[in-house]
């Protein structure tokens, strides 16, 4: 396999160079940022110290001060302070043991002040207290805070205090210094990384620019030389990798693309001179089949136009029998239907007879019961009177006739609502014997009507029988004209099918025909394309 790996090996190292840059970059800010992170701890933990330092001194002062006031106040309360600096102080201790460790100069200092702290603890500040509850040795407490013992103590542990205060203190500083110098080389590899990271890019697009750019850029303008026809030129080919086999393979197929393009000119030319002439002989068979495929068409279309003509007064003639003949069926439905119409008029004339007959009875009813709804009003008047009296006779009797007063007063208000119904009932059947007078007057009319309509009905199935008879007479006379067209048909029918015969014969020698002139012709074109085509290509002067 030829050697195709230059390409690959630039980018590939191009891409390891920025990598190893990234990397080393990458570890100087990774160290940096250790560094800063070692000096950002240490300072904390100083600052930590030195406010342990200071709970330290508050919580001996707050001790100190509570003693005082128990001394000269001799309250319980006053010791107070005292018994909360105490949990504090060993607070302040703890983190301090902590932070600050063994086996250096602020631990030993630590130790000291410690020491001083608790021995005032013990010496000065639980002798004064136990010696202050008895009134008896009170004094003796006293005596023991003025002598100036606790200063002793607490000057020894205020020492030792500053002196590890001022060494965290400049360990601190020192540490300030550390974090800044930090701080600086963070900044020194970040911009160091990132100004090789740029040079290395540079370079790499220079490189890239000089061996794949330029040599494809070369490349593309000789495959836009062959595109527009050009195959007179070659490429220079250089070197062995992918650009240098690129180059080989597009002079390859460039010659390949001349050596067709002469084939095709020469067998073309050939293409076109056999097609002109296949084209000269279908031309002049074209002529004469088309001579007589006129003489055929013009005969088959005047037999078309009889046996079309004989079709139409066939088909014309069908339709009218067609038509006479629903007419006559139609007819015939007409005929019955006015026929049952004749029975419909008759049964509604009888029915409208009976509606009136009854709507007499009704009438004569609803008299009777005016005659009944007169004797209730009467019955009512009585009652009403009745009850006047009943309750004059209770008026009368004073406390025994009370309950009868009741009885008289249902009795008239009883009477007073049948008077009213009756009244009602009495003008209901005002209304329904006006609406009786209506009916019997519109049934009447009805009857009356029914009967006019009888008689022209009786007309009407007259006149339809007539037309129906007619319109019989008229579709066997048609009958008849069809039969006789129906026979001329079958003649022409034969004489049309041997000249249809002759024009398809016709048809398919003239489509052939047409057939071999379109071939010739799309030969002809084809060869002229290939030409066309061929002429696009320059060639070598060679060649």
């Amino acid at each position: 396999m030829p050697n195709s790996f230059g390409l690959n090996r630039s980018l590939g190292g191009a891409i390891g160079t920025i990598a190893v840059v990234s990397l080393l970059s990458s570890g100087a800010v990774l160290v940096t940022l250790n560094q800063l992170h070692d000096a950002t701890e240490a300072r904390g933990r100083s600052s930590q110290v030195i406010r342990a330092l200071g709970e330290f001194r508050s919580a001996m002062l707050n001790q100190e001060t509570g003693l005082r006031g128990y001394l000269i106040t001799g309250r319980p309360s006053s010791l107070e302070p005292y018994q909360a600096g105490r949990p504090a102080l060993d607070g302040a201790i703890n983190r301090l043991s902590a932070l600050i460790g063994d086996g250096d100069e602020t631990s030993r200092l630590l130790a000291d002040a410690v020491a001083a702290a608790r021995a005032w603890q013990s010496d000065v500040g639980e002798a004064a207290v136990r010696g202050a509850a008895d009134p008896a040795t009170r004094p003796e407490a006293v005596r023991i805070e003025a002598e100036g013992r606790g200063k002793q103590f607490f000057d020894t542990f205020r020492e030792k205090l500053g002196a590890i205060e001022a060494l965290e203190e400049s360990n601190r500083l020192w540490q300030n210094e550390r974090l800044a110098g930090a701080e600086r080389n963070a900044n020194l590899a970040l911009w160091l990384g990132a100004l090789l990271t740029l040079m290395i890019c540079a370079g790499i697009g220079i490189a890239i620019n000089r061996l794949i750019v330029q040599p494809i850029l070369g490349v593309m303008a000789f495959v836009e030389r062959i595109g527009a026809g050009d195959l007179s030129q070659t490429l220079e080919a250089r070197g062995n990798d992918e650009v240098g086999r690129l180059s080989r393979t597009l002079n390859s197929m460039v010659a390949g693309l001349a050596d067709l393009a002469q084939t095709s000119r020469s067998a073309t030319n050939e293409l076109n001179a056999a097609a002109a002439e296949i084209r000269a002989s279908a031309q002049e068979q074209a002529a004469s089949v088309e001579e007589q495929f006129a003489a055929v068409q013009e005969t088959a279309a005047t037999v078309d136009e009889i046996a079309h003509s004989g079709a139409q007064v066939t088909t014309r003639a069908n339709a009218v029998i067609a038509t006479a003949q629903a007419a006559a069926q139609t007819a015939r439905a007409g005929l019955r239907a006015a026929t049952d119409t004749a029975k419909a008029m008759d049964a509604i004339r009888e029915q409208g007879e009976q509606v009136a007959s009854n709507i007499v009875a009704l009438s004569e009813k609803t008299q009777t019961i005016g005659e009944i709804i007169t004797t209730v009003n009467d019955i009512s008047e009585r009652t009403h009177l009745l009850a006047l009296n009943a309750a004059i006779e209770a008026a009368a009797a004073g406390e025994g006739g009370r309950s009868f007063a009741v009885v008289a007063s249902e009795m008239k208000l009883l009477a007073d609502q049948v008077k009213g119904a009756t009244a009602q009932i009495r003008t209901i059947l005002g209304e329904i014997q006006r609406g009786i007078n209506s009916s019997v007057m519109l049934t009447e009319e009805a009857v009356k009507r029914a009967a006019t309509g009888k008689a022209r009905t009786d007309a009407t199935v007259r006149t339809i029988e007539e037309m129906a008879a007619r319109v019989e007479e008229g579709a066997q006379t048609f009958q008849q004209v069809v039969a006789s067209t129906n026979q001329q048909q079958l003649g022409i029918e034969q004489v049309t099918g041997a000249l249809q015969n002759i024009r398809q014969a016709s048809q398919q020698t003239a489509a052939g025909t047409r057939q071999v002139e379109t071939a010739s012709a799309n030969l002809t074109e084809l060869s002229q394309g290939l030409l066309a085509l061929a002429d696009r290509y320059r060639l070598r002067a060679q060649s």
